[in-house]
């Protein structure tokens, strides 16, 4: 993979550097925002990671500005803030996974990993239709007769796992599993975090309310 590593710690950054070069990782670094921002429009990268406080741009700004943009390659934020509420700003800024320092190696590789398989899946088929609302899996978009809206990497999986499975009910945990992985270290509090901000979304192209919640279990689609 060829991975933007964007990280002013000195430090952590040669560390994140060295170490994905030592695992076959292709890595550029960058040290602040602004820098991020420009590489990340200029090269081909598979994967961004970026820091939450950077000097120039934060790692969100930058995020939201690519996803504004129309970028669809995976985002990984890490950052020392764990609450829920920061979680859900990462979410929303366009984040595909959410890493909270201090961390091991091994951790970013598992993410690294997972995000690459997500990335590489072969497309099965370019669109898919669902009530009014027709996907685009090629974009990342999600179109009614009238206009289209640009989803975030997780939350097109998510509406795209929902779509195929239409009228059964996912288990969070299922649904964490297909979307994150195994070796992901994050709770169904994500999977939660991330149906919100995907509802919220959706309801700029229809006013059904698509994504049903089942109690005590998880998610539903219906037409």
């Amino acid at each position: 993979m060829n991975i933007l590593a964007a990280e002013d710690d000195l430090q952590l950054g040669r560390l994140i550097v060295h170490m994905l070069k030592k695992n076959q990782y292709h890595v550029e670094w960058v040290h602040n925002g602004e820098d991020a921002l420009e590489a990340a429009r200029a090269s081909e990268f598979d994967v961004l990671i970026l820091d939450w406080m950077m000097p120039g741009k934060t790692g969100i700004e930058v995020c939201r500005t690519l996803r504004a943009e129309g970028y669809t390659k995976a985002i990984l934020i890490l950052t020392a803030r764990d609450s829920v509420e920061d979680r859900i700003q990462g979410l929303d800024a366009g984040a595909d996974d959410y890493l909270v320092k201090p961390f091991e190696i091994e951790e970013l590789l598992a993410r690294l990993r997972a995000l690459s398989r997500r990335n590489f899946a072969p497309i099965v088929e370019e669109k898919a239709e669902v009530a009014e609302l027709i996907l685009h899996r090629t974009s990342n978009k999600v179109a009614n007769a009238k206009r289209e809206i640009q989803l975030t990497p997780r939350e097109f999986q998510l509406f795209d796992l929902l779509v195929r499975n239409k009228g059964q009910v996912l288990p969070r945990e299922t649904i964490l599993d297909r979307i994150w992985g195994y070796d992901a270290e994050v709770s169904t509090k994500t999977v939660d975090a991330t149906v919100k901000l995907l509802r919220k979304k959706l309801c700029k192209l229809t006013k059904a309310q698509m994504i049903e919640s089942v109690r005590g279990v998880g998610y539903r689609l219906e037409d």
